[in-house]
């Protein structure tokens, strides 16, 4: 898979979400690719599989997500590419509403997030994020 292994957020991107003209809940769609086994930044040694790695930020974020009223709509494994032609497909895919792109700003800017951050980046292979509305 030919993605860009983007596990940090800049400001520019925040704030070109926090540009766009939406009004009401936006849904945070996340593809995912995992590294076949984590590889921490730090040099720790494990055995936890790139999954398992991310699996232990992303039950800190869903608490965090829940805390400042969003919800984890979707979690699911990607089992099989039925139409199309990829070069790879993605390991899982999840879909986050929040209230409103403000409160899914806020909520990933917790200085908690820089704790569980590392397994973020020890997982994850690539990902894609997209910020997506109810259309009508």
């Amino acid at each position: 898979m030919n993605v860009r292994n983007e596990v940090l957020r800049t400001d520019e991107d925040m704030q070109a979400l926090l540009d766009q003209e939406i009004e009401g809940s936006v849904v945070m769609v996340h593809l995912l690719k995992f590294k076949a086994k984590a590889e921490y930044a730090d040099g720790r040694e494990t055995e936890l599989t790139g999954a398992e790695a991310y699996g232990i930020y992303r039950e800190k974020m869903v608490e965090r997500v829940t805390s400042a009223g969003g919800r984890l709509v979707f979690s699911g494994v990607v089992r099989h590419l039925v139409l199309g032609e990829v070069e790879g497909i993605w390991d899982e895919i999840l879909a986050v509403e929040f209230p409103s792109k403000e409160t899914f700003v806020e909520a990933i800017s917790s200085p908690e997030i820089a704790k569980w951050g590392a397994h973020r980046r020890a997982g994850l292979a690539g990902q894609l994020l997209i910020a997506t509305t109810e259309q009508g």
